[in-house]
């Protein structure tokens, strides 16, 4: 078997990493950067943060802040033409997934025109141009966008997430700067936290797992379930700089090996409810863990260590319940709600979210093989 691996080319970590940027973009020649943000980060201040760097250095910059949280096809589009307006050669992506999510498919666009409907990146697509260069500095520790090959754009007509994967889509150069993701509202940073513990355990029971992702995605589960309560309810900084890392490490992992059922539900409700995908996950991610330790089990065991779970005589049926136990634990310590009626899912929808959940691309990686109607139980379980 041929196993492969795409990371991006350049990554700095720590406080303050931001302050290299300039630095990074005058050393490739490039003279204006079109920056990515969306609204509230502008008004927070936190993307400031960012263009002053810019603006010590000279480099010029136009903003484009119209992102939703859940980016759709049109938010792409409109980027894309204020992208080639502003003559822009390269792009700075500043927030979560969704801003990082919109600078990957507009810098594919941009440099592969032909997919200016954006709806033909959907699925794996053999673009022929690497994307423009993009600079990612996450605000959340969340998606890990900025080290992935993949991205998430909701169209509208089709009421469909389409999870798009391309290797050209990498930005060249990552900045995880844990000041820029000091300002998120608990309940933000404890959705996207929960959101890289999704990945990290997905992208470790996925089919396609390995030994080399494995070692990425055990060490991202330990990171989080020793730092996200202390990051989320207590601001402490070096937690928060330890969420940052473990978001990325998930994502070098997942990024090659695909994820499971909890994305593909969780894409389904954000795209039907425009459910916050990292709180989708959060919520989910127990009962699929219920449903895949028929089969995934054994690896476990090797999370149960990572969480302290000491007693390994434990049956096949034990570990599962104690390993989803701590996960679940995890999720209510930082306030995440608990069933799908909370955030005002309705119980009348449950079947057609199933029928979209499996027909999701996430699917395909799931350790489980599952069916609408297995689907359909752990919604109404959930519910």
């Amino acid at each position: 078997m041929i196993n492969r691996i795409i990371l991006n080319g350049t990554s700095y970590f720590g406080s303050g990493s931001r302050t290299i940027l300039s630095e990074e973009i005058k050393s490739r020649n490039l003279k204006k950067a079109f920056v990515v943000s969306d609204i509230n980060l502008v008004n927070a201040g936190i993307t400031d943060k960012v263009l002053s760097i810019l603006k010590n250095a000279g480099i010029e910059y136009e903003l484009f802040s119209d992102i939703k949280p859940n980016p759709t096809v049109t938010s792409v589009k409109e980027g894309v033409q204020k992208c080639k307006l502003s003559n822009s050669d390269c792009i700075v992506a500043v927030g979560g997934g969704s801003s990082i999510d919109v600078s990957k498919a507009i810098g594919i666009i941009m440099t592969n025109p032909e997919h200016v409907d954006v709806v033909s990146l959907d699925g794996a697509v053999n673009t022929k141009n690497p994307a423009m260069p993009i600079f990612a500095l996450p605000t959340t520790a969340g998606t890990a966008a900025e080290v992935t090959i993949n991205y998430v754009i909701t169209d509208e007509e089709r009421v469909k997430k389409m999870v798009c994967v391309d290797p050209h889509d990498i930005p060249v150069v990552a900045i995880i700067d844990a000041e820029l993701m000091a300002g998120m509202p608990k309940n933000v940073a404890a959705s996207t936290g929960m959101d890289v513990l999704t990945h990290a355990i997905e992208g470790y029971i996925t089919k396609a797992a390995w030994e080399m992702t494995d070692m990425f995605h055990l060490k991202a589960i330990e990171l989080i379930y020793n730092n996200l309560e202390k990051a989320v309810n207590d601001k402490d900084m070096e937690a928060i700089n330890n969420m940052g890392l473990a978001q990325y490490i998930a994502g070098m992992g997942f990024s090659n090996v695909g994820l499971g059922i909890v994305h593909s539900m969780a894409h389904s409700l954000g795209a039907v409810y425009d459910t916050p995908h990292g709180l989708a996950n959060a919520l989910l991610l127990p009962y699929v863990m219920e449903y895949n330790g028929e089969v995934a089990y054994k690896k476990y065991y090797q999370i149960g260590k990572v969480l302290g779970i000491d007693n390994l005589d434990l049956t096949k049926e034990e570990i599962i319940e104690k390993v989803v136990e701590k996960i679940r634990n995890l999720a209510i310590n930082v306030g995440i709600p608990q069933k799908l009626h909370e955030i005002n899912v309705k119980e009348e929808d449950l079947e057609m979210l199933a029928e979209k959940s499996f027909n999701d691309v996430c699917t395909g990686g799931n350790p489980r093989e599952t069916s609408v109607k297995d689907i359909l139980e752990i919604y109404k379980k959930a519910f």
